[in-house]
């Protein structure tokens, strides 16, 4: 009976449109009327706050990168590229424990004060790392900012869903891709310095202390999330957030809605096996591959050695960098714009077309045919078109998608277990990358790359839905229909 409703949910995800749905319950006799968008304006702080965490997600990811040099120089362990290569991935796999245990952070603790705890590694990691004087107290304070990385991010993603009016989630949505970008520009424009000032690359780690304090100081003024508040049983308290986030005009219809038929989820707790087995399965699985299919791109092989390929062509790494992080801030602008007129679907269908062409380019100028020029533009240029076409979708719409899609019972803990996976294929992308370009040559490799962005173009085309413009409500009862 179980396996059985298994194949019932998998079948109507992929045949029912979501409209269906939504216009078979609109027909239903419903006490509370709907009384108009509700401005948008009374939410925009709370999200603002929220994306702090991606802000600091995208500079603590950034900050080695200009300041390795110097770091390794003054800690005695230069040379030694074990060594360089611990300072990055310690901070991966301290992401991965976070990302892990978000879920089940969030829906004990709330969003809010998941979004707070984030903050203390954050300030206690970069601070042992500004302060150390070996190798060791360096590599303690990136695995402690790491699980920072982890928490925030998937937690940030889920709040900003739960507290923006559904006309605009997309948009708000948007902005913590913006807020990575513009903390991963902060970083390389902050390690400028890094070369040319002995011991800049404290101040580097210093100052990412002043944005994790804010975050943890400012989200006690922030709304909670209504439809965490409303699980946990406290109704009046959801009600009240309701007011703060929409207005009292807002709040009886927002709240009918949050009361809506939830196709069959129960109050009681979820177990990491009810994801793997179940009713959930399909959605569990969806969500899964379209992160690794985000990370087996090669997205962030590119980020990690784009100075490298600049490098050969004789172009500063700095300059490379900055060119990198201005391309990304510039598509994920773009995908903000769009985000809610094209809708989700759409932008990671263009993204990951736009992709696989941008990596052609790539493939042509690691070839033999160009000439040195040519294969600059063709490499150079494929690789700034494949970061801006990245963030034009495949960068910010999986992590917003997955927060739409999945029903509020098993929200926290599958977007959990979904930013898990991205963490494990981020963590081994950036092992294999350089092994595998002098094994098989760049031309192979981008060729790979190019092969999984054709791969997600299919999976995307057959198993996702549009969700723009839906109420959370609305996405879940089309999903998990009412039994």
């Amino acid at each position: 009976m179980r396996g059985r409703h298994v194949v019932d949910i998998s079948s109507t995800y992929k045949r029912v449109a979501l409209k269906d749905h939504v216009n078979a319950y609109s027909k239903q006799e419903s006490p509370v009327r709907f009384t108009g968008y509700p401005s948008w304006k009374r939410s925009l702080p709370h999200v603002i706050v929220a994306t702090l965490a991606s802000f600091l997600f995208g500079y603590h990811l950034g900050v080695v990168n200009e300041t390795l040099e110097s770091i390794s120089l003054d800690l005695a362990f230069s040379g030694s590229t074990l060594a360089e290569g611990l300072v990055v991935s310690t901070c991966l796999g301290g992401a991965f424990i976070g990302s892990l245990f978000s879920g089940w952070i969030a829906d004990g603790v709330g969003r809010r004060r998941a979004l707070q705890l984030c903050a203390l590694p954050m300030i206690i990691g970069a601070s042992m790392s500004a302060t150390t004087k070996n190798l060791w107290g360096m590599l303690l304070g990136r695995l402690f900012v790491g699980t920072g990385m982890g928490l925030g991010p998937a937690v940030a993603a889920l709040y900003v869903s739960e507290v923006s009016p559904a006309y605009v989630r997309g948009t708000f949505g948007s902005f913590t891709q913006i807020s990575s970008c513009l903390g991963l520009l902060g970083s390389l424009f902050m390690g400028l310095q890094a070369k040319g000032i002995v011991g800049w690359w404290r101040a580097c780690f210093w100052v990412s202390i002043i944005p994790a304090a804010l975050l943890a100081l400012l989200m006690e003024f922030s709304a909670e999330s209504p439809h965490w508040l409303f699980k946990s049983g406290r109704t009046s308290q959801a009600e009240a957030e309701f007011e703060k986030l929409l207005g009292e005009a807002h709040v009886k219809y927002a709240y009918a809605e949050l009361s809506k038929p939830d196709g069959g989820d129960d109050t009681e707790a979820v177990m990491l096996s009810d994801l793997l087995h179940g009713r959930h399965f399909k959605l569990i699985f969806i969500g899964s591959t379209l992160f690794a299919l985000q990370q087996l791109s090669g997205i962030n092989a590119v980020f990690y050695f784009s100075s490298a390929v600049f490098k050969s062509f004789g172009v500063p790494s700095d300059r490379a960098n900055i060119c990198i992080g201005v391309a990304n801030f510039l598509g994920s602008i773009v995908a903000m714009i769009l985000m809610d007129k094209l809708g989700r679907r759409v932008l990671l269908l263009g993204s990951f077309s736009g992709m696989v062409v941008s990596m052609g380019l790539q493939v042509v100028g690691a070839s033999s045919f160009p000439s040195s020029t040519e294969a600059f533009y063709l490499s150079a240029g494929g690789m700034l078109l494949f970061v801006l076409t990245f963030s034009l979708g495949a960068g910010p719409v999986p992590s917003l998608l997955l927060s739409e899609i999945f029903p509020g019972q098993i929200r926290a803990k599958a977007m959990a277990f979904c930013m898990s996976v991205h963490w494990v294929i981020n963590f081994f992308v950036g092992l294999l990358f350089l092994p595998l370009l002098e094994q098989i040559g760049a031309q192979i490799l981008y060729t790979v790359f190019g092969a999984f962005c054709l791969i997600s173009v299919i999976f995307v085309k057959r198993n996702v839905v549009e969700t723009k413009g839906k109420s959370l409500q609305e996405i879940e009862m089309a999903l998990l229909p009412v039994e």
